[in-house]
């Protein structure tokens, strides 16, 4: 097998590379500069050049906040580079991986949420990522679109590298505690990815690590598994406006993965632990 992964030098494609590797799969890794995915024709002539037999779309537009002014460029990334990619595969016969995200909800829902639930973003991140899954959905047969959640990891910046940064220069910092969800651990998520392109069992996934907190509590375990006195005050997301609308329920139910027989992914302070390890 030969696996397109796009995003190749991104936070999550760094640790699928490496866990394909490890497996011996044959990959391509791509980026920016092999091509560019809002350009149909250059995505077309790599695809062609290429000729994976499947892909893991990891590459995307995450700057949640700079989205609500860069919506044009949002879009061309996350859904029109996507719909480029997909066009670009039909006829391949490949299996498609997508990654999504909890944006696509609005967050109302009091228990977590399941895969069938209907969709409603708040924020443009959460609304071009949707219509990527359209595009996957209706594009490509043999696809798994896996919505995943506060994802930390060795390569690139992210909320825990954030909360050891502040942890040096403050001895309080304020966080949201009205937000709930799950942390997710890059090369745990890349296990089940990989996992996931070794089956048949197309369909929609959330995966995320185990177990819910709020963004507050993440950051309070950073501290204590750090040794750091830094206090964690907790605060309403009222008192930290932002840009974009984040949905305060992002809780993601596992029982799609269960079912499909697939296993969830450890508990996210058990990750945390072995990525405070990993980063020294």
């Amino acid at each position: 097998m030969k696996v397109l992964v796009t995003g190749a030098a991104g936070q999550l494609g760094f640790d699928v590379l490496k866990e394909l590797n490890k497996r011996n799969i044959e990959t391509i890794p791509a980026d920016k500069a092999e091509f560019d995915l809002t350009d149909a024709a250059q995505t077309a002539a790599f695809v062609a050049a290429h000729r994976p037999d499947a892909v893991i779309h990891c590459a995307a537009y995450t700057a949640v906040d700079k989205a609500e002014e860069e919506e044009a460029l949002c879009r061309a990334i996350n859904a029109g580079g996507t719909k480029h990619l997909v066009d670009a595969c039909r006829g391949l016969d490949v299996k498609f991986v997508y990654i999504s995200t909890d944006y696509v909800f609005d967050g109302m829902k009091e228990l977590p949420y399941e895969v069938d639930d209907p969709i409603r973003p708040l924020s443009v991140y959460g609304a071009t990522k949707a219509e990527g899954e359209a595009a996957v959905r209706h594009g490509i047969e043999k696809h798994f679109i896996v919505r995943t959640s506060w994802v930390f990891g060795q390569n690139g910046s992210n909320f825990v590298k954030t909360m050891l940064r502040l942890s040096k220069e403050r001895d309080e910092v304020k966080v949201v505690c009205d937000q709930v969800g799950s942390p997710t651990y890059t090369p745990d998520l890349a296990r089940l990815l990989c996992d996931l392109l070794d089956s048949d069992k197309y369909g929609t996934y959330f995966a995320t690590n185990e177990g819910f907190c709020s963004w507050a509590d993440f950051a309070a375990e950073i501290m204590r598994q750090s040794g750091s006195r830094t206090k964690i005050v907790p605060i309403p997301s009222a008192e930290y406006p932002t840009k974009a609308v984040r949905p305060l329920n992002s809780r993601l139910s596992k029982q799609a993965l269960r079912d499909a027989g697939f296993e969830p992914l450890p508990p996210w302070p058990d990750a945390l632990k072995r990525f405070l390890a990993q980063i020294g």
